[in-house]
């Protein structure tokens, strides 16, 4: 018997239509069902699955416009792929709800207009930098361009800025870090859009607090996250109870008992505080006349509960070699004063270590008259985490002390600097029991009985030893008071990062979600070595060009031989 054999045109023409049957059902398949599969060894282009539900849960469409688009330096260049491939993700996860638009701002409006144009962007917050970039003639030439976003959705809108900016770093670094907090600063931008109420933060006022203009920068930045009020206690134990963090901002007067125990209360019942204490009474004001002040310790009676709670504010005042300037008349007497800026040892620049979400990718943060904190006590569900500690020298001074700004002419001395990384700042969480516990509740809350808890839910707290970190300085002019950034330093032109910093801390406190953990994630920066790279230039630039034609010229003499014995 014998088989007939089919045609080889019809065998083909059949594998044909196969492949493409199978192409087509491959795609739709794909449509219907979604995966990506993540080969990177730090998993950089998987969201994390808060992320997901946020834009999941979207309601309508979200409007994303990036204005970091057209002639851009490599590194921006990087920056901008990789943020195109982040919102390539949100739209997948979104079903098509997140829209997003690149602009070249330079395209949109010319001349005058332009300049309009960029103050409107500077208006709505999206902060400009400066760059360099080649011209027509090949020259370098400044070019001011806006690294961030704006985001719309149903009618409201708000600024991205999307990159980190430590003077500390190198360029490359900062593009690194950038790209590390894409996924954070677009969800928190998304997150803040998307909710319906926002929840509610004081500022505890009655004890010297800080007024509404020495805190005006940050009370700006937190009011497009929260309901911010300010509240005095005034005896009333449930005077606290409906906000969600409440904010203790540079105290000089004592606490008395009636409203150690609302705040007492108010934390058992699960309220988060944020303390900004200062141990130590430095008068600035005196410095800033040219004369001597005395440092001595301020008696703002929270000393017991703070210990009680788990923290120790020490009594001493702090030098660091590490530290930001004061300008300093260097004329002679009878001349022109002649004021230079000058390391002043007493205003510590604190370092945020880079293990916590809090603190982590934060510039340094300017201190002034700070003070040493410990962690005290034998609760064990009280976790305790410092978030902040001075550099490697550090010189422990004890109060009372005399602070004269002739001063600042005495080199430091590396032997007296002998202390390092003092922490400054800590965070508590946890159980926390009652400071009344043992006492007597006679007299408080106007004689009107109250429901006493002796022992908190879980809760957190962060206690700074500082309180001139959360104060923003305020030039008084004749339209009004003005109120300079948090965090920047006028003498330097540069921006610390104490914005951020108290900005972080009050999104964890008042955090129910977890979103502010999204800022732990870290990508590996693969950072090329530049002196091996212009050591090693004409071997690999001849590599790139002779490898491949090599490659070439062996296969085809490799196809060349294969074929003349196949059909010889």
């Amino acid at each position: 018997m014998k088989l007939k054999v089919k045609s080889p045109k019809y065998v083909g023409l059949f594998r044909l239509v196969v492949s493409i049957v199978a192409l087509a059902m491959l795609g739709i398949i794909s449509n219907v069902y979604y995966f990506r599969i993540d080969l990177t060894s730090d998993k950089r282009y998987t969201l994390n699955q808060l992320t997901k539900d946020i834009l999941k849960d979207l309601k309508g469409s979200l409007y994303v416009k990036v204005y970091l688009d057209g002639d851009l330096p490599v590194g921006f260049t990087k920056m901008e792929k990789s943020l195109s491939e982040t919102l390539d993700e949100f739209k997948v996860i979104a079903n098509d709800k997140v829209q997003v638009e690149f602009v070249n701002p330079y395209l949109v409006a010319k001349g005058k207009k332009q300049e309009a144009f960029f103050k409107r962007l500077y208006d709505k917050g999206l902060q400009p930098t400066n760059v360099q970039v080649r011209d027509d003639d090949g020259g370098q030439t400044q070019r001011v361009i806006f690294p961030g976003a704006l985001i719309s959705y149903l009618g409201k809108e708000t600024a991205v800025n999307l990159l980190h900016n430590d003077p500390s770093l190198s360029g490359d670094e900062n593009i690194g870090l950038s790209i590390q907090n894409f996924e954070f600063n677009l969800v928190d931008a998304i997150y803040k859009l998307t909710q319906d109420s926002l929840p509610r933060v004081a500022f505890l006022q009655g004890h010297g607090e800080y007024d509404q203009f020495q805190t005006g920068d940050i009370e700006r930045e937190l009011s497009q996250y929260f309901n911010v009020d300010r509240v005095a206690i005034n005896g009333n134990v449930g005077a606290l109870n409906s906000y969600k963090v409440i904010i203790v901002a540079g105290p000089t007067k004592p606490f008395p008992e009636t409203d150690k125990i609302a705040i007492d209360q108010y934390v058992m019942q699960g309220g988060r505080m944020l303390w900004f204490v200062d141990p130590v009474s430095v008068s600035i004001d005196s410095l800033s006349a040219g004369e001597a002040t005395l440092a001595f310790v301020k008696g703002i009676n929270l000393d017991d509960m703070l210990f009680h709670y788990g923290a120790r504010l020490n009594p001493l005042l702090l030098q660091d070699v590490q530290c930001s300037v004061i300008p300093v008349n260097m004329a002679i007497a009878g001349q022109q004063p002649k004021f230079v800026p000058a390391p002043w040892v007493y205003y510590p620049l604190l370092s945020p270590p880079s293990n916590n979400p809090i603190t982590r990718n934060l510039n340094l943060i300017q201190s002034k008259f700070v003070s040493p904190i410990d962690t005290v006590g034998a609760n064990y569900e009280v976790k305790k985490r410092f978030l902040l500690h001075t550099s490697d020298y550090t010189k422990e001074l004890q109060v009372p002390l005399l602070v004269d700004l002739s001063q600042v002419n005495r080199s430091p001395n590396q032997y007296e600097f002998n202390s390092s990384h003092l922490p400054v700042a800590v965070e508590l969480s946890g159980n926390f029991t009652s400071v009344f516990r043992h006492r007597s509740l006679q007299g408080y809350n106007h004689g009107q009985p109250f429901n006493f808890v002796d022992k908190s839910v879980f809760t957190k707290q962060i206690v700074v030893a500082d309180a001139d970190i959360i104060r923003n300085e305020v030039q008084h002019r004749p339209n009004g008071a003005y109120i300079i950034p948090l965090g920047y330093d006028r003498f330097t032109g540069q921006t610390y990062g104490n914005k951020n910093f108290v900005m972080n801390m009050v999104k964890y406190l008042g955090d129910e979600e977890g979103l502010i953990n999204l800022r732990s994630r870290e990508y590996k920066l693969r950072m090329l070595n530049r002196k091996l790279v212009a050591a090693s230039r004409l071997k690999w630039q001849l590599v790139n060009i002779l490898f491949p034609s090599l490659i070439l010229i062996l296969g085809g003499i490799l196809w060349f031989v294969i074929r003349k014995r196949l059909y010889s």
